[in-house]
């Protein structure tokens, strides 16, 4: 039996490393985030909105991606290019303030990054401590490995 490995990609790789850099650097000042988490979820919403783009579920942020997600929006001006590339149009952030997430929606979300091909980093994929990510059939390993 052979094993096939699929190259899986990253939000950071579809933007500008100065860009990206930009995100990071919010999140760490606006949050109070170590620069560590703060390039993970930034790379996660990234890969979020492309996702966003094409996925046939509705898009909903675990809480911690919303965090890199708000840096990236208040782009304004790449954000906009990056929607216009990637979607044909501008995505608009639909804020529900009052209205919690619900695990059910954010595991559908990293499932369809997962599907598009998006390296998804469980632990960023929480709603309030709830694991959304690693509910398929992984039993528990890294998606993306045999």
């Amino acid at each position: 039996m052979s094993v096939t490995v699929n190259e899986l990609r990253t939000g950071r790789s579809l933007v500008a490393e100065d860009l990206f850099e930009s995100v990071v650097r919010m999140v760490m000042h606006e949050k109070g985030r170590e620069r560590s988490f703060a390039e993970q979820v930034t790379d996660q919403a990234i890969a979020f909105v492309a996702t966003a783009a094409v996925a046939t579920v509705p898009m909903v942020p675990s809480d911690d991606v919303d965090e890199g997600l708000h840096a990236f929006i208040l782009h304004t001006p790449d954000h906009h290019a990056f929607c216009t590339e990637h979607a044909g149009r501008f995505l608009h952030h639909n804020a529900r303030p009052g209205i919690p997430r619900k695990v059910e929606d954010v595991t559908a979300s990293a499932h369809a990054m997962k599907a598009a091909g998006y390296l998804v980093l469980d632990e960023h994929w929480t709603v309030n401590g709830a694991n959304a990510a690693q509910c398929d059939s992984d039993c528990g390993r890294p998606y993306g490995q045999a």
